[in-house]
């Protein structure tokens, strides 16, 4: 007999409350660039960023997807989404910068379930995470998720 994803398909539109903040530090940002192998100093440098422009140094514009995925557990642990963590893949990853983040930023992040769309008994599921800072957005990260069905799909 076939498995399927479970996942609750009612949640398409939910938006969650701003969950946050999250404190963006320099030792955060050069930590991220270390592990995405960047040795662009604007992620070390105060001055270097300053002297581009920015209040403090800055992040790789990946960056966004830890807090993304900080916003997305609400909603992957909330036991009526029927999300089975142990199943999922992910899947895409995509961000719209409204302006760089740079260390010193306090971020809230707002998700929203965009879609669910069942294919072959799996569960594709795009959550959209609008982060702010003081009300001003700064990035806009979409994420796409795969909860895989039953072992024999």
């Amino acid at each position: 007999m076939s498995e399927t994803s479970v996942v609750n398909t009612d949640f398409v539109g939910r938006t969650y409350p701003p969950s946050g903040p999250y404190a963006v530090s320099a030792a955060d940002i050069a930590a991220f660039a270390d592990a995405v192998g960047s040795d662009d100093p604007m992620h070390r440098d105060a001055e270097v960023a300053r002297a581009a422009g920015h209040p403090d140094v800055i992040a790789p514009p990946t960056f966004a997807v830890t807090l993304g995925q900080k916003c997305d557990r609400e909603y992957i642990l909330d036991p009526e989404a029927g999300i089975d963590y142990s199943r999922v893949v992910h899947g895409e990853q995509r961000f719209v910068h409204h302006r760089p983040i740079a260390a010193g930023d306090e971020l809230l992040g707002e998700l929203t379930v965009d879609a669910i769309r069942m294919a072959g008994g799996h569960a594709m599921i795009t959550t959209r995470t609008e982060l702010t800072a003081g009300g001003e957005p700064v990035c806009t990260s979409t994420s796409t998720i795969v909860v895989r069905g039953g072992e024999d799909q």
